[in-house]
């Protein structure tokens, strides 16, 4: 590709010769180069990505002798030309009307400042059942040598854009998250799970470390594991309202435990008194002679499910 790069398609890729075409082409017309880092591929991978047009590194994905998908990364992101960087794994597509709102933000005046774009993630079923969750993630930026992943599994951009003072806006940019059949993907959640588990023991009270691994848990439904990293990040965000809130849904639906979902709820309330998921879930907790005649008919009829939010 060449003239000017506004934006730089960069990749990590392992061993995804089935995945990958159809990703690239997702990006026709969206991004002036691709930047693909390859961890280790004995496939067809690196090939299908240079018949793209892609610049291949090969890397192996490893930093201070353990697997950190955050360097890898940011081997990319050295390498990029682009005045702005857009990031997606093998497994998803940019949906067909995010190419234009892409351009849109590379002509803006933004492109050479601070803003970090949050894209919404729908992450589908492989039967062709629809969508199991929506998640979103900061995959668009641009170029600074500040921003640069940080972490080893659940990489994010978002803690460097911030720390260097930038902004992070919700965006219209749609991706597509092709799933994996249920046994690998389980297996993969179990080895982030264990990864988290190691880091949190360097540092027990990182939050974002905590928040994958509740989300982690819960995919594999191992709730009551999950219960328990809920109300640990509720202890640390006590003025969190989503914290709160999560902490007192997982309490009730997975940790039957009431009294310990009603402390955590009641905190909620007081941030929020009118969220109508909150007041939902107060009228499971208490009786409706109990509750005033307001909140009778202001709440729906039941708490949504918690979904994991954290890619």
């Amino acid at each position: 590709m060449v003239g000017v790069v506004a934006v730089s398609l960069c990749m990590i890729v392992r061993n995804e010769e089935l995945a990958l075409p159809r990703c690239l082409a997702s990006v026709d017309g969206a991004v002036d180069e691709i930047v693909v880092v390859d961890t280790g591929s004995t496939d067809d991978t690196i090939a299908m990505a240079r018949d793209h047009g892609a610049r291949v590194l090969r890397h192996e994905g490893v930093a201070g002798g353990q697997l950190h998908f955050g360097h890898a990364r940011n081997v990319g992101l050295d390498q990029a030309r682009g005045r702005l960087v857009l990031v997606l794994d093998a497994d998803e597509t940019l949906h067909p009307a995010a190419a234009a709102v892409v351009r849109a933000v590379a002509r803006s005046a933004h492109v050479d400042h601070d803003v970090g774009y949050v894209v919404t993630r729908r992450n589908l079923h492989p039967d062709g059942r629809g969508h199991a969750w929506t998640d979103h993630a900061v995959r668009l930026f641009p170029r600074r040598p500040e921003y640069r992943y940080r972490r080893r599994v659940h990489e994010t951009v978002d803690e460097a854009i911030l720390a260097a003072g930038g902004r992070l806006v919700v965006s219209d940019i749609e991706l597509d998250h092709h799933l994996a059949a249920d046994d690998v993907l389980r297996a993969k959640w179990a080895g982030y799970v264990d990864r988290l588990r190691e880091d949190l023991l360097a540092e027990p009270d990182d939050v974002d470390r905590l928040h994958f691994l509740r989300a982690d848990l819960y995919k594999l439904q191992r709730h009551h594991e999950a219960v328990d990293v809920a109300g640990r990040i509720a202890e640390l965000c006590p003025d969190d309202f989503d914290a709160r809130l999560q902490a007192a849904l997982l309490n009730h639906l997975h940790g039957r435990d009431d009294a310990a979902a009603a402390p955590h709820l009641a905190a909620a309330l007081a941030l929020r008194p009118g969220d109508p998921e909150a007041l939902a879930l107060q009228l499971r907790l208490r009786p409706r002679d109990q509750l005033p005649a307001s909140q009778l008919t202001a709440a729906p009829q039941r708490p949504t499910k918690p979904i994991p939010s954290r890619t």
